[in-house]
């Protein structure tokens, strides 16, 4: 089969190295979202493939590792090339001893997707060689090549008992954390196989139209002409049949559609706003969701964002899709803060897209499972409750608040809305989604939704 190839020959070596340390960056409480951008952009693609690869085999590697190398290595990059080098090395196996050829999908983020997706597939001999190439390449490593050249070979000779060994941890066996394992398994006693499942798989690339410059048959003609194939999903998506850099996708710089989960895009259309309605989208950025409230009708819209970086970004959203006119107000600001930014007006509609812990996203962003400990979990559900209880005495009698999480953690979903049902009598608990799986579900294209949860809350008159 033949070998995968990158833009302009880029080393595997290089690749790994550079993965290697993202991987120890991770690790050490880093944020992929964070540390991809300081990777040089000729190279960024198929490293961002190989460590997002990485990341969805990290449980399995460090049990590898571990078994192989019972010491931790002196040297954290030298720790993390191990990890790159035996989850290249597992997937290539699994793939055949000749290797196969590297399937390029997309990982992206809301607006700036660049990156292949999928599973890396080399020939079993060129991760060995590259690895030890990598290690021989960096002055830290030079002196461990022999250790890496080794371990990776001592792997290649025990694979199938070291496997069946390491598998006996959930941690390697569903490559999340254990304790993210167990309370999946707690949440979904009938489901959670998938549901873990599901967090290894990249999720589609979903359009949603601005109905402002284009129609949905409108632009989904421009992307066939383009050679772009695309089927409907919803009221305003289109979901790519293979993704692709934004850039390369006919009206991204004319504002004709945004980048938006299926599952995120249900939000604006759950609170239906009219002409002439007052609207607060509280925790707005990165602006998805506001400038699609601002796409379905001419209001008066508040956002805030406790980070004016993040905020900035919500402006340039805006000025793209050619929503930045004189009827939106942009303000950084703590939502739960409500003297600091509220002028006693009530509003018709609020969204309350909370902080969470964004294990619903999990598929497109896989360093977060990593990243999270079981005490965000309490953190985060009293940060939400904090959040939600403030903003309801800004919503106007008859008008509505929306609570929604990317996530799929009861603690972040139900519970909460269950509890804020209790604490507000003046409540009218709404037909809303709830909670939202990252599954095939009857009348939904399969795999196309986040992991998600919507309650819809009325204010009593």
């Amino acid at each position: 089969m033949a070998e995968p190839t990158h833009s302009k020959q880029i080393a595997l070596s290089d690749i790994i190295l550079a993965s290697a340390a993202l991987v120890r960056d991770v690790q050490k409480g880093g944020s992929l979202s964070d540390l991809m951008p300081g990777v040089p952009a000729q190279s960024r693609p198929a490293v961002q493939s190989v460590t997002f690869h990485v990341m969805r085999r990290l449980g399995l590697a460090r049990a590898l590792k571990t078994a192989l190398v019972p010491r931790k290595p002196p040297e954290p990059l030298l720790d993390a090339l191990l990890l790159v080098a035996l989850a290249l090395l597992e997937t290539a196996t699994r793939h055949g001893e000749e290797g196969g050829e590297q399937r390029h999908e997309m990982d992206h983020e809301q607006d700036a997707a660049q990156s292949p997706r999928g599973e890396p597939v080399y020939a079993v001999h060129t991760v060995v060689d590259q690895a030890v190439n990598a290690a021989a390449g960096h002055r830290r490593l030079r002196n461990f090549k022999g250790m890496v050249n080794a371990v990776l070979r001592n792997f290649l000779r025990g694979r199938e008992a070291l496997l069946a060994e390491a598998r006996q941890q959930p941690e390697a066996c569903w490559n999340h954390p254990e304790w993210w394992v167990n309370t999946i398994r707690k949440a979904y006693p009938g489901q959670w196989r998938q549901v873990l499942s599901a967090s290894d798989h990249p999720g589609p690339m979903t359009l949603r139209v601005n109905i402002r410059r284009k129609t949905v048959a409108a632009l989904q003609a421009a992307l066939a002409e383009a050679g772009i194939a695309s089927s409907p999903l919803g009221a305003q998506g289109l979901v790519l049949e293979t993704p692709r850099p934004v850039q390369a996708i006919p009206g991204f710089e004319e504002g004709w559609w945004s980048v938006q989960d299926a599952s995120a895009q249900q939000a604006a259309l759950l609170l239906a706003p009219e002409p002439g309605m007052r609207v607060l989208d509280a925790c707005a950025a990165p602006g998805g969701k506001t400038a699609h409230l601002l796409e379905l009708a001419d209001i008066h819209l508040q956002a805030l964002d406790a980070d004016p970086v993040r905020l900035e970004r919500i402006r340039q959203t805006l000025a793209r899709l050619g929503l930045d006119g004189g009827h939106v107000k942009l303000a950084a600001a703590d939502a739960a803060d409500v003297g600091a930014w509220w002028d006693g007006e009530p509003f018709d509609l609020v969204l309350a897209d909370v902080p969470c812990t964004a294990s619903g996203i999990v598929r497109r962003h896989p360093d977060i499972r990593w990243l999270r400990r079981e005490s965000d979990l309490r953190k985060t559900a009293e940060l939400q409750r904090r959040i939600a209880d403030a903003l309801w005495q800004t919503v106007k009698p008859g008008g509505k608040l929306l609570y929604a999480t990317c996530s799929v953690f009861p603690q972040e979903g139900e519970q909460q809305a269950r509890a804020f049902a209790q604490r507000w009598p003046d409540a009218t608990r709404l037909e809303a989604p709830g909670q939202i799986l990252p599954l095939p579900e009857e009348g939904r294209q399969a795999g196309a939704y986040d992991g998600f949860f919507y309650a819809l809350f009325a204010k009593n008159a």
